[in-house]
């Protein structure tokens, strides 16, 4: 597992695949806003890539994320469009309803940026949100993501065209924050 202040990034384990399903991607308007696709329906025991781990997928890597204090299932996290040969990656998480304006996105995009530079060695990590989406772009720049850009009217979001910001951050420019460590890290220093 993957530590961070807050939160812990984990494999996905077979139970929380009904709370993701049922919390995340079940609801429309945020699925329509997370996603860069229509809505679409899942069912129930779907080989659906946003809820199964395909391990031999090289491209992504999903998490369930949990609350380290009690251990819970607060979200999901993916390091996706992993490109080796450039050494860059994208982020993406969702925060189940419940555990939105906690803070854990923050730790949330801290814990996969210690995976993509340090466990993964990558260079850059990128970020793509809706332009309202006013806690991805908290968290992503207080992990000293930078604006680079916005695509005007980019995303199709339920009925209307909205503005894209996409956010960089180079591994050079990363500042790790120093709790963020693996379960290995922890048994080592204790």
């Amino acid at each position: 597992m993957l530590r961070g202040d807050t939160v812990g990034l984990r494999a996905r384990h077979e139970e929380d695949i009904p709370v993701l399903l049922a919390e995340l991607y079940d609801d429309v308007v945020y699925s329509t806003q997370a996603g860069s696709g229509p809505w679409r329906p899942v069912s129930p025991g779907s080989t659906d890539s946003r809820l199964t781990v395909d391990h031999e997928d090289d491209g992504s890597v999903r998490f369930s994320v949990v609350e380290l204090a009690r251990g819970t299932l607060v979200g999901s996290a993916t390091l996706w469009g992993i490109d080796t040969h450039n050494r860059l990656a994208h982020i993406g998480l969702g925060l189940l309803p419940a555990a939105r304006g906690k803070g854990y996105g923050t730790d949330v995009v801290a814990v996969l940026c210690h995976y993509g530079f340090v466990v993964r060695g990558l260079h850059r990590l990128q970020i793509e949100t809706l332009s309202g989406n006013v806690a991805m772009l908290r968290a992503a720049e207080r992990n000293g993501f930078v604006r680079e850009g916005v695509l005007r009217s980019s995303g199709w979001v339920m009925g209307e065209f909205q503005d894209e910001v996409l956010l960089g951050l180079l591994a050079e420019e990363w500042r790790p924050a120093t709790k963020t460590h693996t379960a290995r890290d922890e048994r080592t220093s204790a």
